[in-house]
């Protein structure tokens, strides 16, 4: 993709959507289609890091996705914790940080484990910065936020101030992306997609490549962002 007059956003966010279906059209199980979706990530996220985005937030599971059968729920769990340790490697080749969103609570010691030793490995690489949210609520990091503001006894504070109690103090979205053409928000990072574009593909995140990726940022291109009503180009 060659840049010329393409705008690029600062901050990218998606929610990694049709996994399951996807392996269901294709008459496999639904596991199948979370594989595919992790080594798309890798793919993808490389992809975008590399285009001038400095930071990716994917929403990979959610705080209602242990929910979810139990067969599916420890099928994914196993594939964070051989990704994440197998990986490492790939995203120091790379030269991206890799941290993590989301509640601690429920997850085992193996993942934690893997999510830790990853954000140790990578803390200084400087290609950009992919946030994985794990077991992640919109809803949740806002509370969370406001029970460690209780704790540090702060009264009126600004929403900078706000914005460094959240799991990253990362720049607001500029780009949110949501696969599959479900066109929700589903509880994801409530508070920095305040002015996102959103943009709704159709295809499965498998299968959201390179080429689906630049339709995104030539259609974010075109749009005119405005803020409270205010244009950022007037």
């Amino acid at each position: 993709m060659s840049e010329g007059k393409l705008k690029i956003p600062m901050h990218v966010g998606i929610i990694l959507d049709g996994n399951g279906r996807w392996a269901k059209e294709k008459g496999m199980k639904r596991t199948a289609g979370h594989l595919a979706g992790y080594k798309n990530l890798k793919r993808i996220s490389k992809y975008i890091l590399n285009s001038g985005t400095k930071y990716l937030s994917v929403f990979a599971f959610s705080t209602e996705n242990f929910n979810r059968p139990i067969e599916e729920v420890n099928y994914l769990m196993n594939l964070f914790i051989e990704g994440f340790n197998k990986d490492r490697k790939f995203f120091m080749k790379e030269n991206i940080k890799v941290v993590f969103s989301g509640r601690r609570e429920k997850l085992s010691q193996e993942v934690l484990h893997a999510m830790d030793k990853m954000m140790e490995e990578t803390e200084n690489n400087t290609n950009g910065v992919l946030n994985i949210c794990l077991n992640y609520g919109g809803r949740a990091e806002i509370v969370d936020a406001v029970n460690k503001i209780i704790k540090d006894n702060k009264e009126n504070i600004t929403e900078e101030e706000f914005k460094k109690y959240l799991y990253r103090d990362l720049p607001d979205i500029d780009l949110m992306i949501r696969t599959s053409g479900e066109i929700r928000i589903s509880n994801f990072m409530l508070w920095q997609i305040s002015y996102a574009e959103l943009y709704f593909p159709k295809c499965y995140f498998p299968d959201f490549n390179e080429l689906e990726y630049d339709r995104a940022i030539e259609e974010y291109t075109k749009r005119d962002r405005r803020f409270g009503g205010t244009s950022k180009n007037e």
